[in-house]
């Protein structure tokens, strides 16, 4: 194959769910399906953790978060580990980041781009300290700003969307006619939406407002009571369910949630059509695709942090040279997938990867029964949770609760767990065994809290986390 440009369009927090070419049969989304129609979606893809800052990481190195031990979105990357990003600049590629990378940003750490424009990283280089405490887990809000934030209009995020996109634009039009440099270059564009609050732009906004939007699935108020545990209490810890009392304060969020993604799209559709207009597109492959899902009020949820396909999942599509057209790929990939998809794009030899044995390149043959993990150690949580998952059967395993299991072929809604019944014990032990050749639960649980413990003890302990001022339920963008 052909080595070319890439363009990474990264966004943030999208369900893989809410697209139109995903079968989502609201949503508006005509570029990201035409993007899709050009080239391949990936309809079992998953993120490293799902939340920010770890996933943010392991999509950099290529490594599992067990591995490389950024937990929360305290304990962000600094740079230590080598990236994709300090391999293809070594070798003399372009490697340029417009917007969100939400790593440390402290003065001196060395990310390894040739360029980082208009940079978020995490705030103060410290983040949000409670979410150090699982033990009990503590809130860092009530939740009420998620609703409170759902109506037509801009946003400190939108706006900083709006700033990257300009940037990006820009950069492109200044590779007008370099379509065969030497060296392909790879830009990656991260844009904060469509996480919350959920203050979209008022024409995407009032595309859906006013509309008899369907109800998420299995959607109650409040916390359910016949839900998983940690479900449960990552519901009462996050508190955004408890204040939804009606329809309309539901369907007001999914308008603010789908008006995000809608614009989103919109800024997928300008970055093609801004490679087609400066003589790019022919030698450029564009690969979307999110840092991790949302639950967007399936299960009466919001937000990320849980192992559902709606949040764990994220959506992944390739387009490009030499990549099959219209193709749906239904063998599991992850992010740690995207290390060696990209050095395999620009023509690096995958015998120099520094990512996992695990990360396989997206434009070669997949094993289609590959299985793949992520894993989460943070707000929300007392104890860690780990997830298999292949084309047929998701298993989840939770270190302080019984384990869940999902027939993926048979109930991809993921509303069956199949670990209680009997009839399931044989496979429910096979899955145990396979999560156990990969890591040791209990072992990566005790190191998490380890590190947790010592940046808690560093940060003044528990009482001055708690009196301290924090930041709340998202990272401010940057001035």
């Amino acid at each position: 194959m052909a080595p070319t440009n890439l363009l990474i369009i990264l966004s943030d927090e999208h369900n893989p769910h809410v697209m139109g070419c995903a079968g989502h049969p609201e949503v508006h989304t005509p570029h990201l399906d035409a993007l899709a129609a050009s080239g391949t979606r990936f309809t079992n893809a998953v993120c490293a953790s799902p939340i920010c800052v770890p996933t943010r990481a392991a999509l950099a190195v290529g490594r599992p978060i067990h591995e490389i031990g950024y937990w929360d979105n305290v304990d962000a990357f600094d740079g230590r580990i080598p990236t994709w990003h300090h391999l293809l600049r070594a070798a003399g590629h372009e490697v340029v980041s417009i917007g969100k990378l939400h790593f440390r940003g402290w003065e001196g750490d060395e990310y390894g781009f040739s360029e980082t424009l208009l940079p978020m990283h995490i705030h103060g280089g410290r983040g949000e300290l409670r979410m150090l405490l699982r033990d009990p887990p503590v809130s860092v809000g009530d939740g009420s700003s998620l609703l409170r934030s759902a109506q037509a209009g801009s946003s400190d995020y939108t706006r900083y969307d709006d700033k990257i996109l300009e940037e990006a634009l820009h950069w492109l039009a200044d590779r007008a006619g370099s379509s065969q440099a030497a060296k392909p270059w790879v830009l990656m564009v991260s844009l904060v939406a469509p996480h919350f609050p959920l203050t979209a732009p008022p024409p995407f906004f009032a595309r859906y407002q006013g509309q008899p939007l369907e109800l998420p699935k299995n959607y109650r108020f409040g916390i359910h009571p016949d839900a998983h545990p940690y479900a449960r209490e990552y519901a009462q810890v996050s508190g955004y369910n408890l204040h939804f009392k009606s329809d309309d304060d539901v369907r007001r969020a999914l308008c603010g949630y789908y008006g995000l993604v809608s614009a989103l799209d919109d800024k997928v559709g300008r970055l093609r059509a801004a490679l087609q207009a400066n003589g790019l597109l022919d030698h450029t492959r564009v690969m979307y695709l999110s840092d991790h899902g949302d639950n967007a009020g399936a299960r009466g949820l919001w937000g990320k942090s849980t192992m559902y396909s709606e949040s764990v999942g994220i959506p992944m599509i390739l387009s490009g040279a030499d990549i099959k057209q219209g193709h749906i790929e239904q063998a599991a990939v992850s992010h740690l997938d995207v290390f060696n998809t990209v050095l395999d794009t620009v023509g690096y030899p995958l015998s120099d990867s520094t990512a996992s044995a695990q990360s396989c390149s997206l434009l070669r043959p997949l094993n289609p029964d590959r299985t793949v993990l992520s894993e989460y150690h943070t707000i929300g949580s007392r104890s860690a949770l780990f997830m298999l998952q292949d084309k047929r059967t998701k298993y989840v395993h939770y270190c302080d609760y019984e384990p869940e299991l999902f027939d993926l072929e048979r109930d991809p809604q993921e509303l069956i767990n199949l670990a209680p019944l009997p009839a399931a014990r044989e496979r429910l032990e096979q899955w145990s065994a396979r999560l156990r050749e990969r890591l040791d639960p209990t072992e990566v649980d005790q190191r998490a809290k380890a590190r947790q413990r010592a940046l808690i003890e560093h940060f003044g302990g528990v009482d001055a986390i708690l009196k301290g001022p924090g930041i709340g339920g998202y990272t401010p963008s940057p001035s």
